[in-house]
């Protein structure tokens, strides 16, 4: 996850989502490539959008407290006053609005 992008921290969950800087001009939010890594679980994987807000976790775990950050993700990322911004979401339309916001 050393690669230029975009990457939001779900503190509830120990989620990072990180969207590459390029690659996914014309799609929907919901068909974006991304990286997602689970912290707790040591997983890291590349999925789309779609495949992590549908899980039964996203869906029933709101409100997302949720981080923006520009520095590269891993694992040991010590998240204490790095963030660029802190959004409290309450649905996947204020997560959109969050993207739309930075345009992303």
């Amino acid at each position: 996850m050393e690669k230029k992008s975009k990457n939001f921290y779900f503190q509830e969950m120990d989620w990072i989502v990180s969207f590459p800087c390029s690659g996914n001009e014309g799609r929907k939010y919901l068909f974006y490539s991304v990286q997602f890594m689970d912290r707790k679980n040591k997983q890291i994987k590349d999925a789309l959008v779609a495949d992590i807000v549908d899980s039964p976790m996203f869906e029933n775990g709101y409100p997302h407290t949720v981080g923006f950050f520009r520095n590269p993700a891993n694992s040991e990322c010590n998240f204490e006053g790095n963030f660029l911004e802190l959004r409290i979401v309450r649905c996947i339309e204020e997560f959109w609005k969050f993207l739309n916001d930075l345009n992303l």
